[in-house]
């Protein structure tokens, strides 16, 4: 079928990600065995799937850089056992240049098990809280400059992480470059969840005219912090299609089923032209400022 008449059957797994990369992936093997039981054609798990542990001494036993890395071996396996798309939020590697920072990476597989698709996050979360907690995301890691928009069943997919939900730039480039669906995998914080979550989430679909879809991280989690939670998908005029609540809160995975009518992304694109709009806005900008 084309994008224009077909829906799609995807799935989210909410996670509560340790500090024990073997739980980690068992969880999300048997996520992966529940969306293709359910008849899901893609799976979108949470930033940090694999791992989730701000102790850098402790996880550092575990992060390597792609290449020598289980992982990915791992994940492919799982997306071909079940003859999945599997969108695997994101892991922390070594950056490729030989240091010792990390990248915060998605990797994209196709039912066969072949990696579709890689994106380092852009965005680093450096930010004092109210509530007292800091968070230095770039005393570790490296933020990507590349912007990657995949093909996949649920049409070209533009690839974010988490902090990156903050940039309507970006956005914006992402489907100026073919996007239709958002994969926007994270770990939001509870007090930054609770009061910007939804809202973001909502507009960037919105002023996209783009399906996002949130995997997220809620619960307890071995290090010591708390994520909100609240998986989402998204239609593309701001309205929540599935949203996870509660748990995990321990080991495991939540999963969130969501129908994709593709169509709605070419209805809402028509009826409010904002890539058109954006377009001529911006040729005369250009223009104007050409005759300073």
């Amino acid at each position: 079928d084309s994008p224009q008449r077909m829906t799609l059957t995807i799935a989210l797994a909410q996670m509560t990600s340790g500090v024990d990369p073997a739980s980690n992936l068992a969880a999300i093997a048997d996520a992966a065995q529940a969306a293709a039981t359910a008849g899901a054609s893609m799976l979108f798990l949470p930033e940090m799937a694999v791992l989730l542990d701000r102790d850098r001494a402790r996880s550092s036993a575990h992060v390597v850089r792609e290449g020598d890395s289980d992982w990915p071996a791992a994940l492919a396996a799982i997306a071909r056992h079940h003859g999945l798309w599997l969108h695997a939020g994101s892991a922390p590697f070594l950056a490729d240049d030989g240091g010792q920072r990390r990248v915060n990476r998605t990797l994209l597989f196709a039912p066969d098990g072949s990696l579709a698709a890689r994106y380092d996050k852009i965005h680093l979360f450096d930010v004092d809280l109210p509530t007292g907690e800091s968070w230095r995301e770039s005393a570790l890691y490296q933020g990507g400059g590349a912007l990657v928009v995949a093909p996949c069943p649920a049409g070209p997919v533009g690839l974010t992480i988490c902090y990156d939900l903050r940039f309507p730039e970006l956005y914006a480039a992402l489907v100026a470059n073919g996007a239709r669906v958002l994969a926007i995998p994270a770990a939001f914080t509870a007090p930054t969840g609770a009061a910007h979550w939804h809202v973001l989430m909502r507009a960037r679909a919105i002023e996209t005219a783009c399906f996002v879809v949130a995997a997220a991280q809620g619960g307890q989690h071995d290090d010591g912090r708390q994520t909100y939670g609240h998986s989402l998908v998204i239609d593309p005029w701001g309205r929540v299609v599935a949203e996870a609540h509660d748990g995990p809160d321990g080991p495991g995975a939540q999963l969130l089923l969501a129908e994709l009518d593709l169509a709605e992304v070419d209805r809402a694109r028509a009826a409010i032209p904002l890539s058109a709009s954006r377009t001529q806005r911006r040729a005369a900008w250009l223009s104007e400022a050409a005759g300073r």
